[in-house]
């Protein structure tokens, strides 16, 4: 494996490796041990969109593991600034060990990972998240002693939710979508979760879609970069509110930053039920377990 642009550049037989990785490091952060499988490797991350967890959880890591992670922003390199993406990948391919890309455009994740000799790591992209879909499986397996467990998405068919379609499709995980008219997750992605396994159930009633779940999962309406579409929006997903009486005695996830009083209420995300700060947690540890993947091996 060279490249991690979609959660499905991992086999299911990698994604499981990736999983039991990342839970063996947990432990081990947890009782203190050091796991130096990273020394003396770099990593170049490159950001033309701002994060929190992206930035912390990939430069702990890459700390935790023993080697350096070089923060490079829009106004650091060349890359935006009139050099191609494909020399900027050849560039890197020559001074670090892993190149993580957190982007807009999906297409210059792809171009940089295929120019780039060294794996590329797609750290958010308009069209996917597959470090949060890693994350977001490795909390559900907690929480749930595995994937024998049905998850409701509620809210817009985004990255996040694209990306979760195809991690749900290649671990049996049983997943309901539930979005607005005209908010889905798109074809492409639901022809490509059933080759890979199964198409989500898909609904325009939150309550329909919670119903038999036992996680909800639930994320900002109106991403970065789609601040002009935000009465619209926020019209549009009018009545798919997580709150406390919707979401019962269920597991909440959420995969932050939080618009509290959009898509969810403060006591929602405050209740025992929400597992966000496991999860968010677990960004830094399963990270962690894909780095040793593709560094090491």
């Amino acid at each position: 494996m060279t490249r991690f642009t979609e959660i499905d550049d991992l086999t299911r037989d990698e994604l499981a490796d990736v999983l039991t990785r990342s839970e063996e490091l947990k432990e081990r952060t947890r009782r203190g041990k050091p796991h130096p499988k990273l020394a003396g490797a770099s990593m170049a991350m490159l950001f033309e969109k701002p994060s929190t967890r992206t930035r912390i959880s990939f430069e702990t890591g890459m700390t935790q593991l023993g080697g350096h992670a070089l923060f490079l922003g829009p106004n650091d390199i060349q890359l935006g600034h009139g050099e191609p993406i494909r020399d900027t990948g050849r560039v890197l391919s020559r001074y670090v060990d892993v190149v993580m890309a957190r982007m807009f455009d999906h297409s210059d994740v792809t171009e940089l990972a295929e120019y780039a000799s060294i794996p590329v790591i797609n750290g958010l992209t308009d069209d996917a998240h597959p470090c949060q879909t890693l994350a977001d499986l490795l909390t559900i397996r907690e929480l749930t002693g595995g994937f024998d467990a049905s998850v409701a998405w509620v809210g817009d068919g985004n990255n996040v939710c694209r990306s979760l379609i195809a991690g749900a499709a290649m671990t049996d995980l049983d997943l309901t979508v539930a979005t607005p008219d005209g908010y889905g997750p798109g074809s492409d992605v639901l022809n490509r979760a059933g080759e890979l396994g199964a198409v989500p159930d898909l609904t325009d009633d939150p309550d329909t879609a919670i119903a038999d779940a036992d996680i909800v999962y639930t994320d900002v309406w109106v991403s970065m970069g789609q601040e002009d579409e935000r009465d619209s929006k926020l019209a549009a997903f009018d009545g798919f509110q997580i709150t406390p009486e919707r979401l019962g005695d269920r597991h909440l996830l959420h995969c932050l930053p939080a618009h509290r009083g959009e898509e969810i209420t403060d006591a929602a995300l405050e209740s025992d039920n929400a597992a966000v700060w496991r999860q968010a947690e677990n960004r830094l540890h399963a990270q962690k377990g894909l780095l040793t993947s593709l560094v090491v091996d």
